[in-house]
């Protein structure tokens, strides 16, 4: 199966940019359902997105950004670079260890997405979520990274057992999320 990846680099990079761009529409439906009432219940310092990167555009609600599309055209540009690459180097290892960092990365975040649409939906609908949650900016990030983490080690496991450079990828793109949400928790306590 991997050989259809392998072959070209339009199967992974679709599967990747459908996953994302996902990624982007989601994190705005969840923010909607957030600012129309579910911050009442379950409350977040700050942005409800986590990214600095996409705070202000996902602030405004916008379901067209800039920001996004440059990332998405640069990260589909080292893609399609690294499977070029991996080509000429006769190593496709390095191309499937990219495509399974991106896409492990973003089916986490698909994981999240899919549980605050479902709270967020219990809370607007007023079934069965009482009471009141408050996540200081610090908290929210440390519990992203420790999830990114979970995630991580899940991958790390499968790629023990399959061995394959795909779900390294996985394991090591969540890891560096992981990382990257401490420091950003750790900047904050430094603020």
């Amino acid at each position: 199966m991997m050989d259809v990846f392998w072959a070209a680099p339009w199967p992974g990079l679709t599967i990747w940019a459908a996953l994302y761009v996902s990624d982007y529409y989601l994190t705005i439906a969840c923010a909607r359902m957030y600012q129309r009432g579910a911050r009442d219940l379950v409350r977040f310092e700050g942005s409800y997105e986590i990214t600095p990167y996409f705070q202000k555009d996902v602030d405004r609600l916008g379901l067209f950004s800039a920001r996004f599309v440059f990332a998405m055209v640069v990260a589909a540009a080292v893609l399609v670079l690294v499977w070029w690459l991996s080509q000429r180097l006769r190593w496709p290892g390095a191309y499937t260890f990219l495509l399974g960092s991106m896409i492990g990365q973003e089916l986490a975040i698909h994981v999240r997405h899919i549980r605050n649409f479902a709270l967020f939906r219990a809370v607007l609908a007023g079934s069965g979520v009482q009471g009141r949650i408050e996540y200081s900016r610090r908290t929210l990030l440390r519990l992203s990274a420790t999830e990114f983490l979970a995630f991580s080690g899940v991958f790390a496991i499968c790629t023990l057992v399959t061995g394959s450079a795909f779900v390294l990828g996985s394991a090591v793109g969540c890891l560096s999320v992981a990382v990257n949400h401490w420091r950003l928790a750790r900047a904050v306590l430094e603020r």
